[in-house]
């Protein structure tokens, strides 16, 4: 049954991409209309998991519940990985496709090549792919970062080191730039 589950959920969004033209290869991405929903809620919170030898990690509840059925992996900054709800993705696809082909390139070789979808099973876990394992690190212990309008996963280690070099009297500028 749970297998079923999983290939009725993927089966759902290789027909979405279908369904509403999102092109994937080569130098081309796109999209053109949307039937989904915008994510409802902001994405926050930090969580703790554990990956699994075979590479699958159990996506927090909170997580999956504002990511949905079918969501989106890829490499982010400074080692971690981003994961996008369909309606996140479709942005990004948007603003890519309104780019000129020559400013795009590079960015987009580095965040389309690796990206991948994602559907988890019954357990809530995903299997995150071998190439993104090795970007990110991602070996045992795997932190969970909700910020807004993105999931962000990190090596637990590489993350604390990260989130001990935060500067706060930096923070307090960048909130003053920004009005709060």
């Amino acid at each position: 049954m749970k297998n079923l589950r999983k290939k009725v959920a993927k089966a759902e969004c290789i027909q979405y991409n279908r369904r509403h033209n999102v092109v994937k290869g080569g130098d081309s991405w796109g999209r053109f209309g949307s039937g989904y929903p915008d994510v409802g809620d902001m994405l926050l919170g930090e969580f703790q998991h554990n990956i699994d030898a075979k590479g699958r990690i159990i996506v927090p509840a909170k997580f999956r519940e504002e990511l949905g059925d079918c969501f989106y992996v890829t490499r982010g900054l400074g080692g971690c990985l981003w994961m996008f709800a369909q309606s996140e993705w479709d942005n990004i696809l948007q603003k890519f496709k309104e780019m000129p082909l020559v400013e795009s390139r590079e960015i987009s070789r580095y965040f389309f090549s690796s990206a991948t979808d994602a559907v988890p099973d019954t357990q809530g876990r995903i299997l995150i792919p071998p190439k993104l394992r090795k970007y990110a690190r991602l070996e045992k212990e795997v932190t969970f970062l909700g910020l807004n309008n993105r999931v962000e996963v990190w090596n637990t280690e590489a993350w604390e080191r990260l989130n001990d070099t935060i500067d706060e009297d930096q923070i307090e500028k960048q909130m003053a730039r920004l009005g709060l």
